[in-house]
């Protein structure tokens, strides 16, 4: 019997329908965020969080009070609430993008919120209109789940490894765009102009996203042409020797296609110590990044 706080089963096979799905749901949760938070460098104001229930917007300040939207992955269920306005609620069950779009908007009118945003995904092909969307309507509780706690047990990993650095880095976030929990250090150094290449996202802001020197590391869910969950890390810009550092653990690979390292979800979770498994790739991709890239370690990491 496994252990109920272990790394949970994950297979892009079992969760690919529902993913598919619960992605659009969260890009229309994320654009509402984008619209309503001041901006903020690199874009972190666009991000979710992790919570004790799901996935969260955090507070969100709009017009002299407090909104905040909710995915509960325990009840199934997604909620507004807003700092003078009492509390939404809606069901999350199998229905189409179409029908979680507008009643969503139906929960915020209510509430006296009255936020217009960009009516398509971003960073994904087709990006059909989420409110002409019929295609996805994917919802299966135990995918949700097995999604939402790999996601937890990645997110506390990122959280301690983080505190290894005293220069600048982000917070561990959960980008909309493509889907992925995410933790960027900084060397405080300038970077080449970003040339873009995401589908569907703005030039300027891919530009200002990466207008710093990073080495970054995420976790991915996977997709059809990549179709399984993995961690993977890549720099910015990228050095000519960063592919060819020896990083662990041994089951890292490096991709000379998408130019990051990557280290499948599942040889984290099978092994015997999962935790330090995926601290060993962290580490040891960020020494890869920081060595080629020259940066100054002694300002930037914890003595």
């Amino acid at each position: 019997m496994r252990d109920k706080h272990s790394w949970p089963n994950l297979t892009f096979s079992d969760i690919q329908e529902t993913l598919e799905t619960l992605h659009q749901w969260i890009q229309i949760v994320g654009k509402i965020r984008l619209r309503t938070m001041p901006w903020q460098n690199h874009s972190w104001h666009v991000s979710l969080y992790l919570s004790s229930k799901g996935f969260t917007t955090n507070p969100i300040p709009y017009k002299g009070r407090v909104f905040q939207i909710d995915f509960d992955f325990k009840l199934h269920k997604l909620y507004v609430e807003c700092s003078n306005a009492g509390k939404a609620e809606m069901d999350l069950y199998p229905r189409t993008v179409a029908d979680f779009y507008r009643e969503l908007f139906e929960k915020l009118d209510v509430l006296g919120i009255d936020v217009k945003i960009h009516g398509s995904p971003n960073e994904m092909e087709p990006a059909i209109p989420f409110h002409e969307n019929t295609i996805n309507k994917s919802y299966d509780k135990d995918a949700v789940q097995a999604i939402w706690k790999s996601m937890l047990k990645a997110n506390e990993v990122f959280t301690k490894f983080r505190s290894d650095f005293v220069g600048k880095v982000s917070p561990v976030h959960l980008f909309w765009g493509a889907f992925d929990l995410a933790v960027t250090r900084f060397s405080g150094n300038d970077a080449p102009l970003h040339q873009g290449g995401m589908p569907n996202m703005p030039l300027d802001v891919m530009q200002e996203a990466y207008s710093k020197e990073v080495s970054s590391a995420g976790f991915w869910l996977g997709s059809k042409d990549f179709p399984f969950p993995a961690f993977y890390a890549y720099a910015y810009p990228s050095p000519t020797a960063f592919g060819k550092q020896k990083v662990q653990p041994e089951q890292a690979f490096w991709s000379d296609e998408m130019g990051e390292f990557f280290l499948k979800y599942e040889d984290v979770q099978k092994s015997s110590n999962p935790d330090e498994v995926l601290l060993s790739f962290l580490r040891s991709t960020y020494e890869a990044s920081a060595k080629t890239a020259q940066w100054d370690r002694a300002k930037l990491e914890r003595k």
